[in-house]
């Protein structure tokens, strides 16, 4: 493995004054909470992507700027004939804190080197990962099925696409989820194994979107994460409109809080 960091090293130095294309985008917000009963709050956010290409070689570094310039994500991907080597080059701060809402305990680094060949096993291509995770994935029969094997904590993806429905399952380490969306009379429907529900239409030139999140039972901590507090349901109701300056304005109402927030977006 040390060998493969060692040829994508110098295939990146090799591929740097190669980049012939660099494309520039973003997106910022700004939103007003009145937060039910406590006290209002204002958030901003605005972030900026900068993907530059060269031949078969991408770099994708996505950044915070609303406070000061932060990196969120440094991503590297080239290919050398049948294989594709992919780089998660920024280690992500973690939260570690107690607080309830199931922070890891100690903040690795979660860095990646990942090696794969696109080889003639049916429509699969397999993959290995620096820390030893290897994944596997293809598309048989209009199914996209994704599995990754690690030491004790194997997990599986599935995805199609069957009479108008979009279907995900994914078994992890035991845990099984699933989700379902379709469109039914003009309406976007999605359901999860979480009892969320969330439905979306189009009203006189507006989007509303109604989304019902269903009761979360206390997760008990494991060996890496704290616990996860219970949380009671709540729904959701959001309009949202395209302004003729490029923005979005969206208003949403939580019945968690009662709640009302509205929130000005753009992206370029």
């Amino acid at each position: 493995m040390k060998k493969l960091i060692a040829l994508f090293a110098v295939t990146t130095l090799a591929s740097t004054g190669a980049l012939a294309s660099v494309a520039l985008s973003g997106a910022a917000y700004v939103s007003y909470d009145d937060n039910g009963t406590a006290a209002s709050a204002t958030t901003y956010d605005a972030d900026i992507t900068i993907v530059g290409t060269g031949g078969g070689t991408t770099v994708t570094i996505v950044s915070d700027v609303d406070a000061s310039w932060s990196l969120t994500s440094v991503d590297m991907s080239t290919t050398i004939g049948p294989v594709t080597i992919a780089a998660d080059m920024h280690d992500e701060t973690n939260t570690t804190a107690d607080d309830g809402d199931g922070d890891i305990k100690t903040d690795g680094d979660d860095r990646s080197v990942t090696v794969s060949l696109d080889v003639p096993i049916g429509d699969a291509t397999i993959g290995i990962k620096d820390g030893g995770d290897v994944v596997i994935s293809g598309t048989f029969s209009g199914v996209t099925i994704t599995h990754t094997i690690q030491d004790g904590d194997d997990k599986t993806a599935a995805t199609a696409s069957i009479a108008g429905m979009d279907i995900t399952i994914t078994n992890d380490a035991g845990g099984s989820t699933w989700s379902i969306g379709t469109t039914v009379s003009g309406v976007d429907l999605t359901l999860d194994s979480e009892n969320d529900v969330t439905a979306a239409f189009g009203l006189a030139g507006n989007t509303l979107t109604v989304t019902h999140v269903g009761s979360r039972a206390e997760v008990a901590s494991t060996a890496t994460h704290y616990s996860t507090e219970s949380a009671a349901a709540y729904t959701t109701a959001a309009i949202s409109r395209d302004l003729t300056s490029g923005a979005t304005l969206t208003a949403t109402y939580s019945t968690l809080d009662d709640s009302l927030t509205l929130k000005a977006a753009v992206t370029f």
